[in-house]
């Protein structure tokens, strides 16, 4: 094992198998682009290069590692993506090896500063790299110094002199004690810029934070410099992250870590005065965990991340307090984050467990103020992106990859419902117990519960949540079941309506990746509305009224459909076809599967007329007859090559093609349907005339007292 991952060789070394399938990058910096569909994500790592890959993808299988690109080799750090053009990329490798990358040519520019006067530029391990949000062609990058290109790389301004505290020149104590030059020079000096900030309310407020723990600041673009007041950060504390406010021009924040001092208190600072005092905002972070990353919500000013050694933490009261953010982020230190705007998601990178991605984190905002005094809250629900999921490896998912294929899931593709519910549900046991801890703890007596109430409890339902999706003119298009979980909780509508099969209690087998399970037809973009009701003690209760939202298009296919009208109404009547043919193709197997037992309830009765085994084998006849022409003639395509297509055949060829693309039916489909229909007509007819004689068979068997056959009620009466 090592900073690139974890070998293993079976030769003693003189080859290695890598394994690609453990998820333990080692990530410095994180920053992202707003290319459309979906935005990128980038990431430079420990000893393991710089590269790019997709914050989702179309594919069933999830993100791959296919799906990353490369972009600078070395230990990669902070990338830069041209918010105009995301094929524009500045990326960099350790002490500020700067390159331009052209994403479609694959090709690097090195565009670092070069001092020709021969006095040496320092530039950090992990150098500080930032595009303005004001221009797309400028970027500030920093050494000791502060460099500006308005160029695009071209070339390079100073606009600082030195924002360290330089070079020392006595060795400093560091860890309880001094150490050698020769030790201190192979860790490096910490005289470099480690980061820079700039308002994106005013191109002329800029920051400089330092690895010897000084911050700078100026308020006309960079022309001077003001060293700023910290009280309380260490004096050589490293100021890792400065971040300003997307609400006040004047407030900016810092993640600083002394840990080099042996010091892992966090040191978050804020500044309400564009840089002249800063103040801390520890409040209740843990004393013990070095602070590496911050970000403000670009909605609500009070909404706060940072990142710790162990983890991260979110506070809603602008730094008051905060509450540590663990659902599925390990504790791992959260070296760096970034927020992308457009889509709401928070971006972190961990040093060691790689990169994580809150996605539409929108209902913590103000979530004190829209939960208060509420049993359930609906959040407000991000526009839905609609489109199938492709099947890059011939299956759903990764095909036949096998169990190392290494694949991210996606985000679960649909509607995303994000709600509140204030308190769990406690069935009549629960309640029950409850009480009894309490007469526990007060010393009383409890006394044993009557059989009825026990009973009761017995019988009991266990509640559930039930959330009914809409379309515009109120028609219930799915309802999604779940259970109840007290907090901030999600389900997904996955824009389909409701499948046709016929009800099957037995849980789909997905060994078999060519068959996939009915997940009904998809509902056509426009505006949905979906609402709340729990179920409890037998009764349904609406606990949220309904909230509407939109399904759009990801994007228009070659040929895209032009009546959305027409394609639901198509997939509405195929629907009902494919409900009614199943359904009568289930019964029709149910029928069948009571002939064995009527022909040998014939042979146990004693008094039943021979005539009536006749009157069975003629049924079974007409059965077999009815599933030749309901699912095809298996001899017939074993001799002819080809028998008549069946029903099903007709009705599942339109709907295993067309309800897994977003096309407009053809021509043929349409055909299609009218055979199918035009032929299953006469079918229902005939099975509706065999389940008449098979009762009439079963009234027959139950007048001579046969033994039971399934299906069939006892008459009796008492004598």
């Amino acid at each position: 094992g090592n900073d690139g991952g974890v070998y293993e060789t079976w030769d003693q070394g003189q080859t290695w198998d890598f394994k690609s399938n453990m998820n333990l990058a080692e990530i410095y910096k994180i920053s992202t682009d707003n290319a459309l569909p979906f935005y990128n994500v980038y990431a430079g790592t420990q000893d393991n290069n710089s590269f790019t890959g997709p914050s989702r993808t179309i594919n069933s299988g999830g993100i791959t590692n296919q799906d990353w690109l490369f972009t600078l080799g070395g230990d990669g750090f902070e990338t830069q993506a041209d918010w105009k053009n995301p094929d524009l990329l500045y990326v960099q490798s350790q002490f500020g090896g700067l390159v331009r990358f052209d994403r479609k040519t694959r090709e690097q520019l090195y565009i670092k500063p070069i001092d020709t006067a021969d006095a040496g530029y320092r530039f950090d391990w992990d150098s500080p790299l930032l595009i303005s949000s004001h221009d797309n062609k400028r970027l500030y990058f920093g050494a000791h110094k502060i460099f500006r290109t308005d160029d695009q790389g071209h070339t390079w301004t100073i606009i600082s002199g030195d924002l360290t505290r330089g070079v020392p020149q006595k060795i400093l104590k560091m860890q309880g004690k001094f150490w050698s030059y020769d030790e201190y020079a192979s860790k490096g000096s910490m005289a470099q810029l480690t980061a820079i900030a700039e308002s994106p309310l005013d191109q002329n407020i800029l920051y400089a934070g330092s690895g010897d723990g000084l911050i700078h600041y100026s308020a006309d673009g960079g022309k001077t410099w003001t060293k700023a007041s910290t009280p309380g950060l260490p004096e050589y504390a490293r100021v890792h992250n400065i971040v300003t406010s997307n609400h006040n021009k004047l407030v900016a924040y810092a993640a600083c870590h002394n840990f080099a001092e042996g010091d892992y208190k966090p040191y978050l600072i804020k500044t309400t005065d564009g840089g002249k005092t800063w103040s801390m905002l520890n409040a209740n972070l843990p004393a013990r965990g070095s602070t590496f990353s911050v970000a403000e919500d670009h909605a609500d000013p009070n909404l706060l991340f940072a990142g710790t050694l162990f983890g991260l933490y979110v506070s809603n009261t602008g730094g008051k307090d905060w509450v540590a953010f663990n659902n599925g982020l390990p504790p791992a230190a959260i070296t760096d984050m970034q927020i992308q705007k457009r889509e709401n998601d928070l971006v972190v990178a961990t040093f060691g467990r790689g990169i994580y991605i809150l996605d539409d984190y929108t209902p913590l905002r103000n979530i004190s103020e829209t939960i208060a005094k509420k049993d359930a809250v609906i959040f407000p629900i991000k526009d839905a992106q609609m489109f199938v999921q492709a099947s890059p490896f011939g299956f759903p998912g990764v095909g036949f990859q096998g169990a190392s294929f290494f694949a991210t899931p996606n985000p679960d593709l649909g509607a995303v419902c994000t709600y509140y519910l204030r308190d769990d549900f406690k069935s009549l046991k629960k309640k029950r117990r409850d009480a009894e801890k309490e007469k526990q703890k007060k010393g009383e007596e409890i006394e044993f519960p009557p059989f009825n109430v026990l009973r009761k409890e017995a019988d009991e339902l266990p509640p559930y949540l039930l959330f009914t999706v809409t379309d515009e003119q109120g028609n219930v298009v799915k309802k999604i079941k779940t259970g109840v979980s007290k907090g901030v909780n999600r389900v997904v509508w996955d824009f389909r309506y409701s499948p046709f099969s016929p009800i099957s209690l037995t849980p789909f087998d997905n060994s078999v990746p060519w068959i996939t399970p009915d997940l009904g037809y998809m509902a056509p973009p426009g505006k949905y509305k979906v609402s709340l009701s729990k179920f409890e003690n037998g009764q349904f209760t609406e606990l949220v009224s309904a909230q509407e939202f939109n399904c759009v298009p990801l994007n228009q296919g070659t040929l895209p459909v032009t009546d959305y009208k027409a394609l639901d109404a198509f997939n509405k009547k195929t629907a009902e076809l494919i409900r009614a043919v199943a359904s009568a193709d289930a019964y029709r197997g149910e029928l069948a599967e009571r002939i064995p037992f009527l022909k040998q309830a014939v042979f146990e009765s004693s008094n039943l007329p021979n005539d009536t085994y006749k009157t069975i084998l003629a049924i079974e006849d007409r059965l077999k007859e009815l599933n030749r022409q309901l699912n095809g003639d298996p001899l017939r395509n074993v001799y002819e090559s080809t028998g008549p297509t069946s029903v099903k055949s007709r009705v599942e060829t339109i709907t295993s093609s067309l309800w897994t693309t977003t096309s407009a039916a053809t021509n043929t489909f349409h055909h299609l349907y009218d055979a199918a229909s035009a032929q299953f007509g006469p079918i229902l007819t005939s099975l509706k005339s065999i389940d008449a004689d098979i009762k009439q068979v079963e009234a027959t068997l139950e007048k001579y007292g046969a033994p039971y056959t399934p299906n069939r009620l006892p008459d009796w009466k008492k004598n």
